[in-house]
């Protein structure tokens, strides 16, 4: 099934809110809240997924195409990371079309572009954020070449860097079917985690998506399975999936 143009409208729509205003926080706005349950939930298994894994440090997380949740759930697993105890780093490696700063409420000035220029270290980007252990490293500057910027050798000293200096290190990435810059990434992470919006994420676009990761040998965590809530609850439920069964997905 195509989308409509209504779909690529509300889409683009809710991609450009979300660059704006940043993601909700749920995690830490109201840590006992239901879907604040369901996020911790969704990092236990990621963890027992990790367990099979020699290294699970540097846990990228992605979607088949944009506005399907993976910076709300790449945000908030990583605030649950951080409330239990680790010492957490977010970094916006979408460098398209970057949310980090907007949700920590941040500006844009430095970043991952500074540093892969050469501009800047790693230490003098990185900001602490008002969640205890959790620190960011936003985007940056948007550069014209990014999946060139993400593929060189100061993007892997960047996260060598950081695997020497924090626990778990979360990277919010572009969509595998844009663009090329989730490939180029996957040999430098341990372990990838699809979000799924099971209201919007065709059948065929998991299916390539899934197929990209394999060919680029990307370790697959599983998937966030993002759902709408039923009328009369708020906001979403999320629900974490092992085997990518798209078969009932339209």
């Amino acid at each position: 099934m195509k989308m409509s143009f209504k779909q690529i409208f509300h889409r683009n729509k809710e991609d450009q809110e979300t660059q704006k205003n940043g993601v909700m926080l749920v995690t830490f706005a109201e840590p006992k809240h239901v879907v604040s349950e369901q996020f911790r939930t969704v990092r236990t298994n990621i963890e027992f997924a990790g367990a099979a894994l020699d290294q699970c440090q540097v846990i990228m997380f992605t979607s088949s195409a944009m506005s399907e949740g993976k910076s709300t759930v790449s945000a908030n697993v990583a605030v649950t990371w951080a409330q239990a105890g680790k010492n957490v780093l977010l970094i916006d490696a979408d460098l398209r079309r970057p949310t980090v700063h907007a949700t920590f409420r941040t500006l844009n000035l430095d970043g991952v572009t500074t540093v892969l220029t050469g501009k800047m270290k790693p230490d003098e980007v990185v900001e602490e954020t008002f969640v205890n252990n959790l620190s960011i490293i936003t985007s940056g500057p948007l550069p014209p070449n990014p999946s060139e910027l993400l593929n060189s050798k100061r993007m892997s000293a960047l996260l060598d860097w950081a695997r020497k200096n924090y626990d778990i290190v979360v990277l919010d990435a572009p969509p595998v079917l844009a663009v090329s810059d989730v490939q180029v990434l996957v040999p430098k992470t341990d372990g990838v985690v699809v979000v799924v919006n099971m209201d919007k994420t065709l059948k065929g676009d998991l299916q390539r998506t899934v197929e990209v990761l394999k060919l680029a040998k990307a370790k697959l965590l599983g998937s966030v399975e993002r759902v709408k809530a039923k009328r009369g609850d708020r906001g979403y439920g999320y629900g974490y999936g092992y085997g990518y069964d798209s078969q009932n997905r339209n």
